[in-house]
């Protein structure tokens, strides 16, 4: 990491960051300061959109989508100006990094390694499926042909959540413009630089069709607005269940539009006695409890213990967690960086508390780190309860944090019922030697995703989303698609 690349971010960082409509950068609109978590020194500042600014960019990206020279380009034009975004992703990875990094927190190396690759390789992978979805024809009776046609949804309104505040806007935009859609995109509000950056330099860089990427400032009242707006035809959301909740009843209420939501979780992390390599499991499931702070959705935040492993496994965690160093994201020696917002420490730490007062016993952490200039930050460090009563708020609640809770249980039917007595069911991971057990809790497991051996697979390939209150739909694959498209039947008579 070079210091010249992080003073070009901060000088850029000093003019604030506008919105977006019909290829113009506005001017105006309320000032929104937002702050580094590093150092809870200030930040940068956005132009917050009102109605209006979020009324000229539906506009814009209707005007886009029904512009011929963007409706009737030609499948391979269109492929190829996805691949240019994704080359921007590419050319710019250490440049828009800093940024993530700076407005969200994480570790220098998770925002390069992470996520700027797959921010990049998104749009490559999407940029195939441009002509390669498509209708069929039906065997119907009596004398008709029967085809279906895959069309464009329209305007996608597209709610971008803080904690991978680059790649999943990247993981929304990319499936809409294969399949033909315009976007108005709405970053959250403590993480707008990062996708503000790279919209630039797709303006300057890829001259993309005037009003089919649109960016709109603001929380929850531009939020709100999108999803009422009459002249949006679906929403796509990444965030925290209750909001999910909202969008649905503002959805329903204005033009019943399409909705898919990547909602919360309460992942269980299933570790039988017979765990096929106790080193590796140990390892692995503790880097993906605790990597980027324990901001993901899909991490596993219960670990379900069996008797014989529990100590042991326990052991290994807390070795673990207290060697873990706090500090500076771009500093190579830190191993986790401060939390996204002052908010959501203070969430943190009040569920910390909790499961104490709950009864739960503390086996590592259990408080924010200032040591040195971590004070100035919203630390909080790696931290371990167990055992812990399945049913407390401790196992139940979405903490989103750096916050374990070990769980024991004795045998596999147990398991499965404590793996399943959540109202989530995004993620799950089941850790055994037993193939006809691997494959028999896989299926019982009520979870959109279950990793076998190795929890968090991921490839743009295979579905990523949840069941129950963990979301609506699915992200990546060619089951993203049918979210971006509407399906019409055509019947013609001989």
């Amino acid at each position: 990491m070079e210091a010249a690349t992080i003073d070009a971010a901060r000088a850029w960082l000093r003019t604030p960051k506008r919105n977006l409509a019909g290829g113009a950068w506005l001017e105006g609109g309320r000032l929104v300061e937002s702050v580094n978590p590093a150092s809870g020194a200030p930040l940068g500042a956005v132009c917050e959109a009102d109605g209006a600014v979020v009324d000229r960019a539906v506009a814009a990206a209707r005007s886009a989508f029904e512009d011929p020279r963007w409706a009737r380009m030609p499948r391979r034009e269109r492929a190829a100006l996805l691949r240019r975004i994704g080359e921007v992703a590419r050319r710019h990875r250490a440049e828009l990094a800093t940024l993530i990094s700076l407005e969200n927190g994480k570790l220098y190396r998770e925002a390069y390694d992470d996520d700027m690759p797959d921010t990049a390789d998104v749009f490559d992978y999407y940029a195939g499926w441009t002509d390669k979805y498509y209708g069929e024809t039906c065997p119907v009776d009596g004398d008709f042909l029967n085809y279906t046609l895959r069309l464009p949804v329209g305007v996608c309104g597209l709610i971008v959540p803080w904690n991978f505040p680059l790649l999943l806007a990247a993981w929304k935009i990319a499936p809409a413009l294969a399949l033909g859609n315009a976007v108005v995109v709405k970053p959250a509000p403590p993480t707008p630089y990062s996708l503000t950056r790279f919209l630039e330099l797709v303006q300057a860089e890829v001259d993309p069709p005037a009003g089919l990427i649109n960016l709109v400032h603001g929380g929850a009242a531009v939020g709100e607005a999108l999803t009422r707006h009459a002249g949006v035809d679906k929403i796509s959301f990444t965030g925290s269940t209750a909001t999910g909740r909202r969008i649905l009843h503002g959805a329903a209420d204005s033009n019943l539009k399409r909705v898919t939501l990547e909602l919360g979780g309460k992942s269980p992390n299933l570790v039988f006695d017979d765990v096929a390599d106790f080193d590796a499991a140990l390892e692995r499931s503790f880097q993906l409890a605790f990597s980027q702070k324990g901001e993901k959705c899909s991490e596993p935040t219960r670990f379900l213990l069996q008797r014989g492993i529990y100590e042991a496994f326990a052991a290994g965690l807390v070795e673990r967690a207290e060697r873990v160093r706090c500090g500076d994201p771009f500093d190579p020696s830190s191993e986790q960086g401060p939390q996204c917002t002052r908010e959501q420490r203070d969430k943190i730490l009040s569920y910390i508390d909790l499961g104490r007062r709950e009864g739960a016993r503390l086996l590592a952490g259990g408080g924010p780190d200032t040591g040195g200039d971590n004070a100035r930050g919203f630390f909080v460090r790696p931290t371990v309860f167990g055992p812990v009563d399945n049913r407390s708020r401790l196992a139940q609640e979405e903490i989103f944090g750096p916050v374990l809770a070990l769980v024991p249980f004795d045998s596999e039917e147990e398991a499965v019922a404590l793996a399943n007595d959540t109202v989530y069911g995004l993620a799950a991971g089941l850790w055994t030697r037993d193939v006809a057990r691997a494959h028999r809790v896989a299926a019982r497991l009520d979870a959109g995703m279950v990793f076998v051996n190795r929890y968090g697979c991921y490839d743009f390939a295979s579905p990523f989303g949840g069941l129950r209150q963990s979301g609506w739909g699915k992200e990546m694959g060619v089951h993203s698609l049918d979210a971006y498209s509407k399906l019409k039947s055509v019947w013609i008579a001989h």
